[in-house]
């Protein structure tokens, strides 16, 4: 059977892919396997596949198809994320191109609309994410309100709320009047934003005088209750006990006095408005202020705006500023670059506002979620996370974990009079009614009179159960499935949502598992691009995904994103990346073709050498990239293998094996190579799924069963090597490559047979590599000489100098010149070095090995060194 001259991405992925959905490869069970279980961040049903997604499931992928490999149970549960604020936008958004109010509509109404959105639209990532190889087991995918998932919500809530943990307030939230709900603080992006600084008159009281108060947000007099002075401010002690009025608005307020203003800032008078300001909300509760509400849900000027009401905030702030002026009421303004609170998901600049809204105290539930990663209970990888998630946890807030949309979790409390106290919490309309009547009284109170609570729960509240509620462990704590893969082991996420997602997570794992979720997490750097932005929609800079695996094959674009993708840091995406993991797919298949296209002949392999070689570098190979998957550096363990395929196999080994040209080839050696080969596929597998596939199932290496698949076939482990035999090979390499550098130079012909002659000094046994060192570097024999050969071009092997003679003999100006510059080089290296070894510190902190290598590279320079001064010496 042939094989095409050129690798078909296309082609491969679509067969192999439906192959292995077909025959199960994906799916997991329980049984006596070790489990290894990865639970996907669910993308949110709105979203479509991004370079960050990219990098983030090909790194998970490369993990499950390794363990799977491994004889592990690989598990990958996928799943979406109903995402509350961004799905409620797309839903009333397109109802809006219909002409349709979602304000018109009934919550039941809504929702109808709503599902047969997510319905449409929400499984697309997922099928995108199916063209880039992911292995999850799609029998296993999870939305997070699939009815089992909103049981588990509901049931931890009411589980909290029994044991004192939620409780219902009002109080200061941020408000996106764009989304129309209150979102956390995690969730406010501060940007910096160029603005003015108004200088307002407020009246004293029964006076002519005019205090100046300072303030970026003059639309918000109209909730002013008082006006702030520091007691120690020598300034104002006259204003001790008066009142001010507060302009266009007339209302008298007091003046109140308090160490929170700032002496420097501003003019030392600070107008209080503790319906919208967070700092403003302290005092005001300090004080027993007047709280004035005087925003609309879409921060617009309520009637306490006066004739500003129903109108924009931001148009208010430009038509009071004309106001003010000609009233007399403004005394200056002046340009002012401060920081403003905007929503993560909409961009709308939030507005302080005050609300009843549910809270979670966290306190104490994050204790033993801080304590198990400082102590890599729970390791985070890179570790420099560790503070940022240490300084998060040592001052967390309380969770507001309520918001004012009706796509979500509804929160289930059920209200049954008018006061706020008057509900209860259950899981239950049902159970509910039982709790109202026995809390109010009255056993005549139906299930009409209960009243859910309109809110739901934040996104993030059904998130932070996943690595639990997909397995059912919420409902079922004890089932046979969350009992066999939980905790999970690893947890690859980007670290910008570390206190959202991350933490919670590890909070909830140790509330209702009493156990940690995962024992690893992989934070991912950001995706920029050559100019080193962030790569997104809005800049035009990001490359869509599906473009890159159609042009360039899915196996070549994971190949690219992984790259330069080490844990932690930022991943300088550039397309060439991707044309280096085409070449690469490229450089196997040509390889294979090679290998395939050999005559076989029963005559004995003479070389043995090159096979102990390979055995030996493959082994010191695998050895470094199981160090490396030890700690998480993908990027340096995908280089290791792709150095291995493509500089010791297909340049070294597979030349050094070849037949001549029309030869045969030993099917010794062929089963040798062709051994090797199967070794590099499965190495190559977790990297490039497809093509390492496509060649499995070849002919050449021997009929198999439906079953026998490289994506179960054994991940290769490591052997012992002989250290020494890399070292020696090397140096049969270099004089190779030195030959070959002689005949670029000098313009000789690669058909050319040269003498070589070696003037040996090392300790190494050369004499096996002579036939090795004959046929690749094409010589017409090897000598071996104990004195200097004048006039030949000359190189150094090591320790032991070679000496090529030329017919027309050397430029030996130009060879004074190579020399000297190599001597320039050595003599600056042994400085370095010399450098090193007489730093006291050094040598006494340093491993014994570390100070032995340095001092092994001074002696191997200062050898080099006398041979090169004894080499320019004899050119005269």
């Amino acid at each position: 059977m042939s094989i095409a001259k050129t690798y078909n991405p296309k082609e491969a992925e679509e067969k192999w892919y439906s192959y292995w959905k077909a025959n199960g490869f994906f799916r997991s069970t329980p049984d006596e396997r070790e489990p290894y279980t990865i639970v996907m961040p669910p993308p949110n049903v709105t979203g479509v596949l991004h370079m960050g997604h990219m990098l983030n499931n090909t790194i998970q992928d490369v993990l499950i198809r390794r363990a799977r490999m491994q004889g592990k149970n690989a598990c990958w549960v996928p799943g979406t994320d109903h995402a509350s604020i961004a799905t409620e936008a797309k839903v009333v958004a397109m109802l809006k191109e219909q002409g349709i109010d979602k304000r018109s509509l009934s919550r039941e109404d809504f929702l109808k609309h709503a599902w047969e959105w997510k319905e449409k639209y929400g499984g697309i990532i997922l099928k995108q994410l199916e063209k880039l190889g992911a292995s999850c087991d799609w029998d296993r995918t999870r939305f997070t309100m699939d009815p089992e998932l909103y049981q588990s919500v509901i049931r931890v809530f009411v589980d909290l709320y029994h044991k004192g943990l939620i409780y219902r307030g009002y109080r200061m939230v941020n408000w996106d009047p764009e989304a129309k709900t209150n979102i956390s603080d995690e969730e406010v992006i501060y940007k910096e934003k160029n603005g003015k600084l108004y200088h307002l008159k407020y009246q004293v009281e029964g006076t002519d005088q005019y205090i100046v108060v300072a303030t970026t947000r003059p639309e918000t007099i109209f909730g002013d209750t008082a006006v702030c002075i520091n007691p120690n401010d020598e300034r104002y002690t006259w204003l001790k006990g008066k009142q001010v009025i507060v302009p266009i608005v007339g209302r008298k307020v007091n003046i109140i006095e308090d160490e929170y203003v700032d002496l420097e800032f501003g003019t030392g008078c600070l107008k209080v408005t503790p319906a919208h300001d967070v700092n403003d909300y302290a005092l005001g509760k300090k004080h027993n202020l007047e709280f004035v509400d005087i925003f609309t849900d879409e921060a617009k000027l309520n009637d306490n705006g006066l004739h500003y009401a129903g109108m924009d905030r931001f148009k208010v702030r430009k038509e009071i500023e004309k106001e003010l002026e000609e009233k007399g009421l403004l005394e200056q303004v002046e340009n002012y670059t401060n920081n403003v609170g905007t929503s993560e998901r909409t961009g709308a600049v939030i507005e302080p506002k005050i609300s009843n809204q549910w809270f979670l105290k966290m306190e104490d539930l994050a204790k033993p979620a801080l304590d198990n990663v400082m102590d890599d209970t729970i390791k985070f990888h890179p570790t420099k996370f560790k503070n940022i998630y240490r300084n998060w946890m040592e001052n967390i807030t309380d969770w507001n974990i309520s918001r004012q949309l009706w796509w979500g979790h509804q929160i289930p409390a059920y209200f049954y009079g008018d006061g706020n106290e008057d509900f209860v919490v259950a899981q239950t309309v049902e159970e509910a009614l039982v709790l109202a009547q026995e809390k109010s009284g009255n056993t005549t109170l139906q299930l009409t009179d209960l009243r859910q609570d309109e809110d739901v729960l934040d996104t993030w509240f059904s998130a932070w159960l996943w690595p639990i509620s997909v397995f059912n462990g919420i409902n079922e704590p004890e089932n046979a499935e969350i009992n066999y893969y939980y905790p999970t082991q690893d947890l690859v996420t980007a670290p910008d949502i570390i206190f959202f997602w991350v933490a919670r997570m590890i909070v909830s794992g140790y509330e209702f598992r009493g156990q940690l979720p995962f024992e690893n997490v992989y934070f991912t750097g950001i995706v920029r691009d050559k100019l080193g932005r962030k790569m997104s929609k809005s800049l035009g800079n990001s490359p869509d995904p599906i473009d890159l695996m159609n042009e360039y094959g899915a196996d070549a674009t994971r190949m690219g994103m992984l790259l330069t993708a080490p844990a932690g840091n930022d991943l300088p995406f550039d397309v060439e990346l991707c044309v280096q993991g085409r070449n690469f797919a490229n450089k196997i298949w040509n390889a294979f073709r090679l290998v395939k296209g050999w005559e076989i002949t029963a005559t004995p392999d003479s070389d043995k050498i090159s096979a102990s070689w390979f055995e030996a570098r493959l082994n010191q190979a695998l050895v470094d990239i199981e160090e490396n998957f030890k700690h998480y550096r993908l990027s340096d363990a995908l280089m290791t293998t792709y150095k291995l395929v493509w500089d010791d196999f297909c340049a070294w080994y597979l030349e050094l094996v070849k037949p001549a040209y029309g030869s045969p080839i030993s099917s010794e050696t062929l089963e040798t190579v062709k051994s090797f080969f199967q070794r590099i596929l499965t190495l190559v597998h977790p990297f490039m799924p497809f093509i390492t596939e496509e060649l499995w199932h070849d002919e050449l290496f021997g009929v198999k069963d439906e079953k026998d698949c490289i994506i179960v076939a054994a991940y290769p482990t490591a052997n012992d090597f002989d250290e020494q035999l890399i070292k020696d090979f090397a140096i049969a390499q270099q004089i190779i490559s030195e030959v070959r550098n002689i005949r670029n130079s000098k313009g000789i012909s690669p058909k050319v047979a040269l003498p070589l002659a070696i003037n040996q000094q090392s300790d190494i046994n050369l004499e096996q590599y002579i036939d090795i060192i004959t046929k690749i570097a094409n010589l017409e024999g090897v000598t071996f000489v104990s004195e200097k050969i004048t006039g030949a071009a000359s190189f150094l092997a090591g320790k032991d100098e070679c000496y090529v003679t030329l017919e027309n003999n050397i430029d030996a100006d130009a060879e004074r010149e190579r020399i000297t510059k190599e001597l320039e080089y050595l003599e600056g290296f042994l400085i370095s070095v010399d450098k090193k070894l007489s730093n006291e510190r050094f040598v006494q902190n340093a491993k014994p090995e570390i100070v032995e290598n340095e001092k092994s590279k001074k002696a191997d320079a200062e050898a080099k060194i006398k041979i090169l001064q004894e080499s320019l010496t004899a050119l005269g």
